[in-house]
């Protein structure tokens, strides 16, 4: 006979919003999944105003959980994916609320909770990217936030704040257009100072974004900084994004006239979401060459100032005014729980290297 001790099971924690889930049918069938893989009852965490997640999220990472499932709308998994960057513990995601960002680029299905729960506990892992913004305050007061698809300032920001409630809540993300209508009423154009950070200065992905006298101007309405780019509706925002790719994208939104948002969103909409999608549709968007209305850049950091304090959103939440905005990305830094055998969307060639494939080819 042995003193051995058996060996610990494993546990999970459940993260979820009541408000914006179904808390006990949730609850039951992460309890039953848990059970069937013969891990310890999982801990069941609410988020709360006072708390939207990261809190709750790191008391179950200091009780040595090995694997955290999140379930609410894209604010909740921001705040739980904050607090689980570069932990190295698993995240699952569970589509639950409007938009469903995170989900959709990840291609996970977006009505099959029984299946992405399941992965948490018998899936594989994929090593993703995550940002980190530092929002300096008109009081030159400088925080940090993570976010996981994408940061705007100016006129996105805007359009969130003027989302009504409770049409987000009776249509969806449809009640994101009604949001648009009312801020385009009052849009100014503002002048940005910005930098883009192509190379790595330094070690790790936690370095600071280095300064240079490559500074640009541009006039915009909005300025992204995307981590990836798919919205819903099959809108591809930014279609050169990827979550695994270890770069920022960057977009400068600049109609100019009355007409203006018509080439924004012929460019968002037809030539990104429509004609990228085919090698007939590719060849015709090489042919007629770049928009001025929409310009996109990339890098592993971006950097944007400007003298007039600008709403500022970080995936799809308010986050106040800033005069300044910088990102940086951290590659690989986030580890997410998938189905098994499920794909993640690969790195796309970027629009650069199709145009010199071309070349070569001819």
């Amino acid at each position: 006979m042995t003193d051995e001790k058996p060996p610990a099971r494993r546990r999970a924690a459940l993260v979820f919003n009541p408000i914006k889930v179904d808390g006990p049918t949730l609850c039951a069938l992460v309890e039953r999944h848990s059970a069937e893989a013969g891990w310890e009852p999982p801990l069941l965490l609410e988020t709360s105003v006072e708390d939207p997640g990261q809190k709750t999220t790191r008391e179950a990472l200091d009780e040595g959980v090995d694997a955290v499932l999140v379930a609410g709308g894209d604010g909740t998994v921001r705040s739980v994916s904050e607090a689980m960057r570069g932990s190295g513990v698993p995240l699952t995601i569970v589509p639950s609320g409007t938009g469903n960002l995170l989900a959709r680029n990840l291609r996970l299905p977006l009505d099959g909770q029984d299946e992405v729960v399941a992965g948490a506990f018998d899936g594989d892992t994929v090593d993703v990217d995550i940002c980190v913004a530092a929002l300096r305050r008109p009081d030159g007061h400088i925080e940090e936030h993570a976010f996981v698809v994408m940061a705007g300032m100016g006129l996105d920001a805007a359009m969130i704040a003027n989302t009504r409630p409770e049409l987000k809540k009776s249509v969806g993300w449809v009640a994101y257009i009604d949001g648009a209508a009312r801020s385009l009423a009052g849009a100014e154009p503002f002048r940005v100072m910005y930098e883009i950070v192509k190379k790595r200065t330094g070690r790790g992905n936690t370095q600071a974004i280095p300064t240079s006298a490559r500074l640009h101007s541009a006039k915009v309405q909005s300025i992204l900084f995307a981590n990836c780019g798919e919205l819903p509706g099959g809108i591809s925002l930014i279609p050169d994004g990827s979550i695994t790719d270890g770069e920022l994208d960057v977009a400068l939104m600049q109609p100019t006239g009355p007409l203006g948002w018509l080439g924004v969103w012929r460019k968002v909409w037809w030539d990104n979401s429509v004609l990228r999608r085919t090698r007939a549709g590719r060849a015709v968007l090489e042919r007629r060459g770049r928009s001025t209305s929409v310009r996109y850049l990339r890098g592993i950091a971006a950097e944007a100032a400007t003298p007039i304090p600008q709403p500022v959103e970080l995936d799809g939440d308010e986050f106040g005014v800033a005069t300044r905005v910088s990102c940086r990305i951290e590659a690989g830094n986030l580890k997410v729980g998938v189905p098994k055998g499920h794909d993640v969307p690969a790195k796309q060639p970027k629009a650069e290297e199709r145009r010199a494939a071309t070349a070569r080819r001819s």
